[in-house]
């Protein structure tokens, strides 16, 4: 198994990315190619080993704040577009980033190409939920949305909750302001009968607070929405946990019980970690592209190695392919 890892990418590379690469090649059974400027991943690797990894040279870099598409033309060496062309050739299985999404994206989007039947691909986010994780898509691929676009993500949703989480015939809902069928604006409003005649096990709208229960496996909504919804809720998991840190600081009694409390509060926290998750498959492209968050550092790039290397195993991408042509609805 080797897996091509865009190094420049994120807000700690390139250290943090390296260490996340040495901790999955120790841990799992895999080959890291290591993608950026083989001096400076040379100068750090030289302080930790570099075993199963391989030094592949990029020259150049694309920065949050260039504009993808004109910066992938520009910058035909830079480490995300090289870690690209890597599963394009099948030097690499799969690819893992946390640089700019719209960058890996618009990569996907040339080198890889589009799988057959779909218009547009999505990022599937996993959410922490009382039932386990569940999927969420779009987490911000796409802003703008047609109504057969949620059709197609709801069925690549529902590919990646039963091969990669393994829950069978996995429940889709539709994300909106109100459970009945004549809410929601005209995007879901639309939506709605397509995914009623997909072929899916589709239950219906879903409303936001219904998410943390765990009321359906794969929650569907346009990528402006969904990235909303996703800052929020890590928001105000921060928030919530800084909040309890103050209340248990106030009192004696307080802190000796948090004492007692330390194995189930950290427990919780790690189910609220988006690290613990590692990245998010962007599904619909022709190969395994895994889009981690900006800030990601080593123990979600490890996580994100190994959620690549379970799409690999799980013939992910074909799998789509297959699905995905006989899907009704779309129109």
């Amino acid at each position: 198994m080797r897996i091509a890892v865009d190094a420049m990418g994120g807000d700690y590379a390139p250290g943090e990315v390296i260490k996340g690469a040495q901790l999955a090649a120790a841990e799992y059974a895999v080959e890291i190619l290591l993608v950026g400027n083989s001096e400076t991943l040379k100068a750090e690797l030289d302080h930790q080993g570099p075993d199963r990894i391989t030094i592949v040279h990029a020259s150049e870099v694309i920065h949050m704040d260039d504009q993808p598409a004109l910066a992938l033309r520009r910058k035909k060496n830079a480490s995300i577009a090289v870690a690209t062309s890597l599963v394009k050739s099948g030097e690499a299985l799969g690819l893992v980033s946390a640089g700019s999404t719209g960058a890996q994206m618009a990569a996907a989007l040339l080198t890889l190409g589009r799988l057959p039947g779909i218009s547009r691909p999505a990022i599937a986010t996993l959410v922490p939920t009382l039932a386990g994780p569940k999927v969420l898509l779009d987490a911000g691929a796409n802003v703008d949305c047609k109504p057969q676009h949620l059709v197609q993500f709801a069925g690549m949703g529902s590919i990646y909750a039963e091969k990669i989480l393994g829950i069978k015939a996995p429940r889709v809902g539709l994300l909106n302001v109100g459970v009945e069928i004549t809410k929601g604006n005209e995007l879901t409003l639309a939506a709605y009968p397509l995914l009623q005649q997909s072929g899916l096990n589709f239950i219906g709208n879903i409303e936001p607070r219904e998410i943390p229960t765990g009321e359906c496996d794969v929650i569907v909504c346009d990528g402006f929405v969904g990235n909303c919804l996703l800052k929020f809720g890590e928001g105000l998991a921060s928030a919530a946990l800084n909040m309890l840190k103050e209340e248990i600081g106030r009192h004696l009694l307080s802190r000796m019980g948090a004492a007692l409390l330390v194995p189930s509060l950290k427990f919780m926290g790690a189910r609220f970690d988006y690290s613990e998750y590692g990245g998010a498959p962007l599904l619909g492209v022709n190969g395994v592209s895994i889009v981690c968050h900006g800030s990601s550092r080593a123990k979600a790039i490890k996580n994100a190695i190994r959620l690549a290397m379970q799409c690999v195993e799980n013939r992910f991408v074909e799998h789509i392919g297959q699905s995905m042509a006989g899907l009704k609805g779309e129109e």
